[in-house]
């Protein structure tokens, strides 16, 4: 597509929140399959500022999973460089345009612990990160919603379809931003506006009853009929539910044969009001990677899939986002019927 003006702008503003200047350092990664508008996006809007701005791609690697993967934000392209993510930890700021991004990988690690920072743009249309433009706003309502959270012994959720689910998140570290890097931080991702936690081992049970119009993130579409997930030690022992949503879901999940794959990687709630619903219904699958409904305001997500703090590994990973929740952490509402409480606003 055209590359206009607007996007550059928009791309500029992320890059200067999050710390970037003029005659500072500015990396895009990217590998060969990674969509061509927002490399060339990212690197006209580090010259936009007048950064030193440098462009480094990769071969994108072979696959090497029978079962499709999507939606991990855990790119193997750099992990076989872990020499070049070691140097590039000297710039001022990582851009990450690989498909699935740099933020759960192994090439992450090396690039941290050489002192570098990240932004990771999610494999979107420019129209949805323009809409979705990091908002010096948010900050202040994700930074409230996670000292309440790191605070906090249990959360509890519930909703009219039947979601009944309680999560012990004493010592859960806790994860959220506002699509821009602030002070200290290291990583960030752009679109955002989520505050949510990795819930340790053996700490989530109960029930999620996944309502018609909530989300399959990893499939890139909205559920259709009910699906109730049954979890003990967080483990999803039993998927229940006779439409197509339920069937497509236990199959994929039997089709890795790996028992870590139906176990919690983490939990939250959304906090942008920029963010809308219904936008999956807008565009091409191939045009966005639905990080966007993530981040809804007033929104409850499940996830499975890897989580370190658990010592719980796997590349199967599903986001699933739900309306109509409400949400209590030490009996303190954050969300009524998906509505989020004024203090948390």
């Amino acid at each position: 597509m055209a590359v206009q003006h607007k996007w550059i702008e928009n791309f500029a503003h992320a890059f200067q929140a999050s710390g970037v200047s003029a005659d500072q350092w500015g990396v895009v990664a990217a590998e060969t399959d990674s969509n061509p508008d927002l490399v060339e996006l990212s690197e006209l809007a580090l010259q936009r500022i007048g950064a030193r701005a440098t462009l480094v791609r990769v071969p994108s690697p072979a696959v090497n999973n029978t079962v499709p993967i999507r939606s991990t934000g855990a790119s193997t392209a750099f992990d076989a460089y872990p020499e070049l993510m070691t140097a590039l930890g000297d710039c001022n700021l990582l851009v990450d345009c690989t498909v699935e991004g740099l933020l759960h990988s192994r090439a992450r690690q090396k690039f941290l612990a050489a002192g570098g920072r990240l932004l990771m743009i999610s494999n979107e249309h420019p129209e949805i990160l323009e809409r979705c433009l990091p908002d010096v706003g948010l900050r202040a309502r994700v930074d409230y919603s996670l000292k309440r959270l790191e605070a906090a012994s249990t959360m509890q959720v519930r909703s009219r379809a039947g979601t009944n689910l309680t999560v012990n998140v004493d010592g859960a570290p806790c994860r959220g931003g506002a699509g821009f890097l602030t002070g200290d931080e290291k990583v960030a991702y752009w679109p955002a506006g989520l505050c949510l936690c990795f819930p340790l081992t053996n700490t989530v049970n109960g029930t999620v009853v996944i309502d018609v119009g909530d989300v399959n993130l990893t499939f890139k579409r909205y559920f259709e009929s009910q699906v109730t997930l049954t979890i003990e030690n967080d483990r999803v022992v039993d998927i229940a539910g006779d439409g197509l949503d339920a069937r497509m879901l236990r199959s994929y999940y039997d089709a890795w044969n790996d028992p870590l794959a139906t176990a919690i990687s983490h939990v939250g709630w959304g906090l942008n009001p920029h963010a809308t619903w219904e936008a999956l219904n807008l565009y091409d699958k191939s045009q966005c990677n639905g990080t966007e409904l993530r981040a809804v305001e007033g929104s409850f997500m499940v996830s499975t899939g890897a989580n370190e703090f658990a010592e719980r590994f796997t590349n199967c990973h599903f986001d699933i986002p739900m309306r109509n929740c409400s949400i209590t952490i030490d009996e303190d509402p954050v969300l009524l019927d998906r509505r989020l409480q004024e203090r948390y606003r």
